[in-house]
C-alpha cells in the first residue's frame, strides 16, 4: 500500500507570536519551528503503524522553502520511507491544496492522511479542498483508523458520542488525537534518516486566490479583580455590567 502525509512546519507552541512592521507576515526572528504535532504524532505515526503491518511505502511531502528540510528529516527519522518537498513559499491552504493534489495524481496513492489542522492557524481546510481537486471521499477529525483490505473503518468524536464510517480506498483522512502515539525518533532512525530519499520538485503554476492584508494580535487580558467574599452584591454587578455574563 501507498500511503501519503502531508506534513507543515509551525512555530513552537512557546513561540512568541509577532509580526512585521505593517504586520502583513509573522515575524519569525529567533523562532523554533517544529513539525506541526497533528500531522506528527497522529498523521504520520499511525500511517507507518499500518505499513508496518501491511507493506508498502510511507511517503511525508510538505509544500515550503529549503529551510524545512530540517523538520521533514525528522519525518524520515520517525518512519517514512521517502520524502518530498514541493518548494515553494504559500500563501494560502488553497494553494497548498492544488500543489498537494498535482503530486498526489501521479502516485497513485491508496490513503493520504493530514492533521486535522496546524497549530499557528487553526484553519483545517487543506483536507477538505484536497479531496475536492483529486475527487476522493474526505473524513476528518478522525480518532481511529483500521484496514481490513481494500475498507478502512474510521471513528471520530462527534457531539454526544462517536460516529464509526465504512469507507473504500483511496480516501483522505485528517488525524485527531487518539489517531495514534507519539514516536520519538532513535538514533537508528535519525541515522537512517539521513541516507532517504528527499525529492525537490518545484511547483506547478498556481495563482494565489488571497492575500493576506494585516494580522492583528487579540486584546490584552485584562487584569484580575478580587471581590470581598462578603460583597455578594458587588460580585453581581461586575458580572453583570462588565464581564455581562450575567
Amino acid at each position: 500500500m501507498k500511503f501519503l502525509v502531508c506534513i507543515s512546519q509551525t512555530p513552537d507552541t512557546t513561540a512568541k507570536v509577532s509580526f512585521n512592521a505593517d504586520s502583513t507576515e509573522y515575524n519569525s526572528g529567533g523562532v523554533q519551528f517544529i513539525m506541526n504535532p497533528y500531522d506528527e504524532w497522529y498523521a504520520l505515526v499511525r500511517a507507518c503503524e499500518l505499513r508496518e503491518a501491511l507493506g508498502g511505502t510511507v511517503t511525508a511531502l510538505n509544500v515550503g522553502p529549503a529551510a524545512n528540510e530540517t523538520t521533514i528529516r525528522k519525518a524520515l527519522a520517525i518512519g517514512a520511507d521517502e520524502a518530498v518537498r514541493i518548494d515553494a513559499d504559500p500563501k494560502s491552504t488553497a494553494f497548498v491544496a492544488k500543489q498537494v493534489a498535482e503530486y498526489a495524481k501521479s502516485g497513485s496513492f491508496d490513503l493520504i492522511f493530514l492533521g486535522k489542522e496546524t497549530i499557528d492557524y487553526n484553519g483545517a481546510e487543506v483536507g477538505a479542498m484536497l479531496a475536492e481537486h483529486l475527487d476522493l471521499p474526505y473524513i476528518s477529525f478522525a480518532g481511529k483508523l483500521d484496514l481490513n483490505g481494500n475498507t478502512a473503518t474510521v471513528e471520530r468524536d462527534i457531539e454526544g458520542g462517536v460516529e464509526v464510517l465504512e469507507v473504500d480506498l483511496p480516501f483522505v483522512v485528517s488525524a485527531a488525537k487518539g489517531m495514534a502515539e507519539q514516536r520519538i525518533p532513535n538514533m537508528r532512525g535519525i541515522m537512517m534518516a539521513r541516507t532517504k530519499p528527499l525529492h525537490v520538485i518545484p511547483a506547478v503554476p498556481t495563482e494565489e486566490p488571497v492575500k493576506t492584508v494585516r494580522f492583528t494580535l487579540p486584546p490584552a487580558k485584562a487584569g484580575v479583580k478580587l471581590v470581598d467574599p462578603e460583597q455578594m452584591d458587588e460580585l453581581v454587578r461586575l458580572l453583570h455590567e462588565e464581564a455581562k455574563v450575567l
